[in-house]
């Protein structure tokens, strides 16, 4: 068979290779997307038949605030857990990375927490911030603090979750971060050592440039982790004190299953689906601009 006629075999040669995944991506992602936006248009209960009430569901969830609500908790979470078991992993990450039994036992503790299940957490930390029994209640009564209603209270339920999710995604971040230190040469260290660099010189000027990479990996993952909290929000509060815990998947998951509105649960979903789009944007933008600029810098 002559090169000519094998070109158009070969150009197809790609789309082939994407067929699988654009299979997978069409059945379990854009036709659900799809649905949800179909659905979102009518109001339904799971019992009558559907009703077309055009773009009723968006105008009255814009109209009642709920969606501004949504985001503002959902982004509260989110930073908090982000920021707070990225920072706790790097730390952990750097102390810990050192050889010798101790140190492999204490990392293997840390992680443990990581694939415990939410339910399992969930239930573990319900006895712990107790206000009455809770073993973190009788230490803060001890310190003089008084009592303190971790979950009852509307100020702290979301913060006491989003600490919650941080005591257990901070193994995970912990273990990609001793991967990106295990991955940095030593000459490289040893020379700045050489040149008279601290240690907080060689961590801020050498190790912390050379793991950024591997922030921006835990920093995405760690957010998109939050974005999914549902067990946790489920098991604990059950989206109260008046709302404060409710969160985009929670109050989707409420929507559906508990006030039979398909249709708005479906709005909520094409909601929060624009939401992570313009999130996920932003985040590309962040990241392609700082590039440049070290780039530019380096150059």
């Amino acid at each position: 068979m002559s090169e000519a006629s094998l070109a158009p075999v070969r150009a197809r040669h790609p789309y082939l290779l994407l067929l699988p995944t654009a299979l997978v991506l069409g059945v379990f992602f854009i036709y659900p997307v799809a649905v949800a936006l179909y659905r979102s248009f009518f109001a339904w209960d799971l019992l009558t038949d559907p009703q077309f009430v055009g773009t009723a569901h968006y105008s009255r969830l814009l109209a009642q605030g709920a969606v501004a609500g949504l985001v503002s908790r959902t982004l509260a979470y989110s930073l908090v857990v982000v920021l707070g078991a990225g920072s706790l992993g790097l730390l952990l990450a750097v102390l810990l990375n050192r050889p010798g039994r101790l140190y492999a036992f204490v990392r293997g503790s840390i992680f443990s927490a990581y694939i415990v299940s939410w339910v399992a957490v969930a239930l573990l930390w319900l006895w712990i911030l107790d206000p009455d029994a809770g073993v973190l209640s009788r230490a803060a009564t001890g310190l003089g603090l008084g009592r303190i209603d971790w979950l009852g209270d509307p100020d702290l339920a979301l913060y006491s979750l989003a600490g919650v999710s941080v005591w257990k995604i901070t193994g995970y971040a912990m273990v990609i971060f001793l991967a990106g230190l295990q991955d940095i040469p030593k000459s490289v260290l040893e020379a700045a050592a050489l040149d008279g660099a601290t240690a907080w010189r060689r961590f801020w000027h050498v190790t912390w440039p050379l793991l950024r990479p591997t922030t921006v990996f835990v920093g995405t993952t760690s957010l998109i982790m939050s974005f999914q909290a549902f067990d946790i929000v489920r098991v604990m509060t059950q989206g109260g004190p008046i709302e404060s815990t409710t969160v985009f998947v929670y109050a989707i998951y409420e929507q559906v299953f508990m006030n039979l509105r398909v249709g708005r649960a479906s709005a909520l979903t094409m909601v929060f689906f624009v939401f992570l789009l313009v999130l996920t944007a932003f985040q590309l933008w962040l990241w392609r601009r700082f590039s440049g600029r070290r780039t530019m810098g380096g150059s």
